[in-house]
């Protein structure tokens, strides 16, 4: 599967502004951080797509050359134990769920840049 843009939620933007204050990391870095913390968490399952009202993103800034390998973790978690994959456009959807999730996430953990590595395994 292959997007060539994605919008996450405006209020993920609002966050990733602060975060990147806070961190000194570029939107496109924490939004990688975010998607696994979100993952890492479980499936979104049938829960509402976050609206695409924040800041676009292209394709290879976003998920760069791990595009493949990051869909294929989402696909993953989704399906659960041997269920079936998401379609095409449910991906990008769950994607950006779990970007504007993981986002939320990262604000609450995220107080330094040394609180990156702590949050690292």
């Amino acid at each position: 599967m292959q997007y060539s843009k994605l919008k996450v939620s405006s209020a993920a933007t609002g966050k990733l502004r602060a975060l990147q204050q806070r961190i000194g990391l570029t939107p496109n870095l924490l939004c990688r951080y975010a998607l696994l913390a979100s993952l890492e968490s479980g499936p979104i399952g049938n829960a509402p797509a976050p609206d695409e009202d924040g800041q676009e993103f292209n394709a290879y800034t976003l998920t760069g050359e791990q595009t493949q390998m990051l869909l294929a973790a989402v696909a993953f978690v989704e399906s659960g134990n041997g269920g079936k994959a998401p379609s095409a456009v449910r991906m990008l959807e769950l994607m950006r769920a779990h970007i504007h999730r993981g986002v939320g996430t990262l604000a609450v953990r995220l107080k330094s840049p040394a609180d990156l590595f702590r949050t690292t395994p």
